[in-house]
């Protein structure tokens, strides 16, 4: 009787940290996918935004793309700079 005892209480010292880790996982994961639906939510998500983020990008590349091929410091060219 007293090995049977012995096992059920090993057994709810490891069931203890499992149970603990499980319940902090499904708390963590709610909290993600309320993050995740505020994200979709917000203005920035539009796709007038996106097509206007994305064309900045693309300039942005363009630039950093020629100050890499040529020898010139482009940082000291006059500000509205054309190629």
């Amino acid at each position: 009787a007293a090995g049977i005892w012995a096992w059920a209480r090993a057994l709810a010292r490891g069931s203890v940290p499992v149970g603990l880790g499980l319940l902090l996982w499904a708390v963590i994961g709610a909290g993600e996918e309320r993050r995740q639906e505020t994200l979709k939510a917000l203005p920035e998500v539009n796709p007038e935004v996106l097509a206007q983020r994305r064309l900045h990008n693309e300039l942005i590349m363009a630039a950093l793309r020629e100050a890499a091929e040529t020898d010139e410091n482009v940082a000291r060219r006059p500000v509205p700079w054309r190629k």
